[in-house]
């Protein structure tokens, strides 16, 4: 799902309705608008505008939580690959070749997750980025000569194990985007909000621009919302720092 598409719909259908309400307020008899009716009116858009606050509020720090969460899932697996490469090292000179793996498995999935250029599919990505299963096996059929090294190898395999984890974590997130209907039920929400502004408000041109101002907050904030619950896409997407730092450190030893 587009979240510029999502914000465009969002601000358009919003502006529209305030149009509707204004042509309305020109072809409703006087009487539809007399005080009571006003104050009818601001009640349920008051409603509205409490139920919307609600819902786009949720939805905001739900993003922000998956956001917060893949961005935490980066760090960490950043963290375990150097220290499974420090594990292996430790291991003893038969590990050479393994950590070698690891260093071109760190810089393909930084190339695969971060492209420099075009979009991508992070679902893809991520499954083609996560050879770490690979490399466990490996790891798992080293054959330790000392208790160290059996140590050594039990906490490499745990590293490469929560790597793994971490990933198809990420991956299963992936799949829970937020759904179109409840998207639709509060962009209608918001239109119905401002046909009722449309109808109270005069019709002059400090009015159209304050009303089409606050068209974009809400449009904006559904932005927010689209772009964080695709923390690998988009403009709002996570640094790639902390798998850089990782590789540059991979790199040194």
């Amino acid at each position: 799902m587009s979240s510029g598409l999502v914000a465009a719909v969002t601000t358009i259908s919003i502006f529209a309705c305030v149009w509707i309400g204004m042509a309305l307020r020109k072809l409703l008899p006087p009487s539809h608008l007399d005080p009571d009716s006003r104050d009818a009116m601001k009640i349920v858009a008051g409603m509205i505008t409490m139920l919307a606050a609600v819902v786009l509020g949720l939805l905001v720090s739900s993003a922000k939580e998956r956001y917060d969460s893949a961005s935490a899932a980066i760090v960490e697996s950043s963290a375990r690959v150097i220290m499974l490469d420090g594990a292996l090292a430790a291991y003893g000179p038969e590990t050479k070749a393994l950590r070698e793996q690891l260093r071109q498995k760190v810089a393909d999935s930084i190339a695969l997750l971060w492209p420099e250029q075009g979009k991508r599919d992070s679902l893809k990505a991520f499954e083609k980025g996560a050879p770490m299963q690979q490399l466990m096996l490996q790891v798992g059929g080293l054959m330790p000569q000392t208790e160290l090294q059996r140590e050594l190898q039990k906490q490499a395999m745990e590293h490469c194990n929560k790597i793994l984890i971490s990933r198809w974590l990420q991956i299963e997130q992936a799949q829970n985007g937020v759904p179109l209907p409840f998207i639709i039920v509060l962009v209608f929400w918001l239109s119905m909000l401002y046909m009722a502004f449309g109808l109270l408000a005069p019709h002059n041109t400090t009015v159209i621009t304050a009303v089409f101002v606050g068209a974009l907050a809400p449009a904006t904030a559904m932005f927010l919302v689209i772009e964080m619950n695709q923390p690998m896409d988009g403009f709002i997407r996570i640094p790639s720092a902390p798998m850089l730092n990782a590789l540059e450190h991979l790199a040194r030893q």
